[in-house]
């Protein structure tokens, strides 16, 4: 499978985030899911068993480091990368999602270019280890 064919699980509570990320995705070629909270995000995770995770920190049901925790706790989803993409930018926090296995961090707002090049980047990182 090649980056342009990846399916990627966008977890935020921010509709527009959402579907600007989506749009951006797509247009890139991308396979997409969405949820909304932490619980949706797991659900998702499990049914899809998406090639990477962009996972916000602070969703509703369960924040992202909660949800970060149990995917890297899961033995089918423990190597897809996530990558943190939230608000919380002092540096226990980024130290926290990354000590509990977060493979990137970046801070809203951001550039979408950069979070498509870190996607890339990681994917191929993941299928070269396969």
């Amino acid at each position: 499978m090649n980056g342009a064919k990846a399916r990627v699980l966008i977890c935020d509570d921010d509709p527009l985030l959402l579907e600007l990320m989506e749009f951006r995705l797509r247009a890139k070629g991308y396979e997409v899911i969405t949820a909304v909270d932490g619980a949706e995000a797991l659900a998702k995770a499990e049914q899809h068993g998406p090639d990477i995770i962009v996972l916000d920190a602070m969703m509703p049901k369960a924040d992202g480091l909660e949800v970060l925790a149990r995917l890297k706790g899961d033995p089918v989803l423990s190597d897809t990368p996530v990558v943190m993409l939230t608000a919380r930018k002092a540096e226990r926090d980024i130290v926290s999602a990354l000590e509990k296995g977060a493979d990137d961090y970046l801070v809203k707002p951001f550039i979408p270019e950069e979070l498509l090049a870190r996607l890339a980047r990681l994917i191929a990182r993941k299928n070269g280890k396969r």
